[in-house]
């Protein structure tokens, strides 16, 4: 497995289980691989994968509506994807932004990275996550989004919530990093 240096200069996807041994490869395709190691059995991305936070005028978040077939319709998700060939963690972040939002951020250090996430243990290679600011303006002149998304939507911080609340926002690592963000800028509490 390639390993790639994360901005913070960690190595996120340097796999823990060099001594889970045998490493039989189970099933393979474009996107991911089925690993047994050891008897314990993993998925792990073929590339990296990026997640983006984009935050407007410190006070909402853009999300996407990502088209989920498996799912049976669209999920309001953050913007996300693979890292193509030679392109840094921060360029796919920005390009990922670009497509499912339509919002362009051309200085790559605006892109910052956060810790990382792990949805499952079965899948040892989590996103990495990038937080960027934008400002209402940007939203508004966004360019048009690629199709894999159905609709853009810039909720404030207390509309995100209610939305986690009500089970609107449903995908773990979407939650994840929405409320350790919101629960870092001080935005919500727990009781």
């Amino acid at each position: 497995m390639t390993t790639m240096v994360h901005p913070t200069g960690q190595h996120p996807y340097a796999l823990k289980c060099d001594a889970l041994q045998p490493v039989q490869t189970v099933h393979e395709n474009p996107w991911f691989t089925v690993r047994n190691r050891g008897g314990y059995f993993s998925i792990e991305h073929n590339r990296p994968q990026v997640t983006v936070l984009p935050i407007v005028d410190q006070r909402a978040v853009v999300m996407v509506w990502a088209k989920r077939p498996l799912l049976g319709g669209v999920a309001l998700e953050l913007p996300a994807g693979g890292v193509q060939e030679h392109e840094s963690l921060r360029e796919a972040a920005a390009r990922e932004l670009v497509e499912e939002t339509g919002i362009a951020v051309e200085e790559e250090g605006r892109f910052s990275p956060l810790p990382a996430i792990y949805i499952t243990p079965r899948s040892p290679d989590p996103p990495l996550v990038f937080h960027v600011a934008v400002s209402g303006e940007q939203f508004k002149e966004r360019a048009a989004h690629d199709d894999e998304v159905s609709g853009v939507e810039c909720l404030l911080f207390a509309e995100t919530l209610r939305r986690i609340e009500t089970g609107d926002i449903q995908g773990s690592l979407a939650i994840a990093i929405l409320m350790r963000y919101l629960l870092h800028e001080g935005v919500w509490s727990p009781r």
